[in-house]
């Protein structure tokens, strides 16, 4: 018997004990997935490792395990006592309005040597600069990076780059002229790479809930293919689509770098990416985009903000 726990105050989390797909990998990817599409929310508690492990019904070893491995990978931090918090990525700004904004920068510069006629001709300068003409994708995988851009590229119409941030530290060059988009799990490494007259876009990754609810609403044992891009990506939805899987239906993944789309044709359900539906092109495939409507719209609405006269 097939053991699926749930978790329903504080994080949406299944484990499925079934399934081959270890629980603390498990348990791991979905607190990463619960960050990364901002159901957890920055600074936001985590139940203790106790806690957690009682309400999910698994040892509480495997709990403290996925705790660690995640503050070790920068998700989440440790605050005063044992209590676990999401990591805090981005400042909130100071509430002021315009004109205290200004008194503000008139009396730094005037503690700092600049007269008020230099200000006004750096302001000036500033003002007169040209808007971003292209996108700049910053995230560390090529898989990621790749279906953040195709998805960018046909919402906005421009050309969009991408770079990781150790490309930007090389070649401060390649943020000339760029609107920079980064997961809201990385604004605080990239933000800090940018000018401030220039912020970088956090963007959310879209959930996959009515993915979810599709598999378990299947009424007998089925084969399920993700088709990607990105081996990143399949190794995620393996540990998403887990629990709703179980030992009942049969997973297949296909990496278009080293399979061929239509060796998804005998799957009973085909989920695949942005790029892998232009590429498979079958009726069944049901699509998954990697960034949220909402932060498609929000990148749109910056890039216009800056277009316009």
């Amino acid at each position: 018997m097939a053991c699926l726990n749930r978790i329903t105050t504080g994080m949406d989390i299944h484990i499925d004990s079934s399934n081959n797909v270890s629980i603390r990998r498990q348990l791991t990817e979905q607190i990463i997935f619960l960050i990364a599409t901002q159901r957890l929310k920055d600074g936001e508690l985590l139940p203790s490792v106790r806690e957690l492990a009682r309400r999910l019904k698994v040892h509480h070893n495997t709990v403290s395990e996925a705790y660690q491995d995640l503050v070790q990978r920068k998700w989440l931090e440790r605050r005063r006592g044992s209590r676990l918090a999401v990591l805090t990525r981005e400042a909130q700004p100071e509430a002021a309005t315009l004109d205290d904004l200004i008194n503000r920068t008139i009396t730094t510069a005037r503690e700092n040597g600049y007269s008020l006629q230099q200000l006004r001709e750096r302001v000036r300068e500033r003002l007169l600069s040209e808007p971003p003409d292209h996108l700049l994708v910053v995230e560390q995988d090529g898989g990621l990076r790749d279906l953040m851009r195709e998805e960018l590229r046909f919402a906005v119409k421009c050309t969009v780059d991408g770079c990781t941030r150790e490309d930007l530290l090389a070649n401060p060059g390649l943020a000339i002229g760029a609107l920079a988009v980064t997961p809201h799990h990385a604004y605080r490494q990239v933000h800090a790479m940018f000018p401030k007259d220039r912020p970088v876009l956090p963007v959310r990754y879209a959930l996959a809930d009515e993915h979810l609810k599709t598999i378990r609403s299947l009424k007998k044992p089925s084969v399920i293919a993700v088709v990607s891009s990105s081996q990143l990506f399949l190794e995620v939805a393996r540990s998403i689509l887990a629990p709703a899987m179980g030992n009942r239906h049969e997973l297949r993944e296909i990496h278009l770098k080293s399979e061929a789309p239509a060796a998804a044709r005998a799957a009973d359900l085909i989920f695949c990416d942005s790029i892998a539906k232009k590429r498979t092109r079958l009726p069944r495939a049901i699509h998954y985009p990697l960034v949220s409507t909402e932060s498609i719209q929000y990148v749109t609405t910056a890039l216009e903000s800056y277009r316009s006269p």
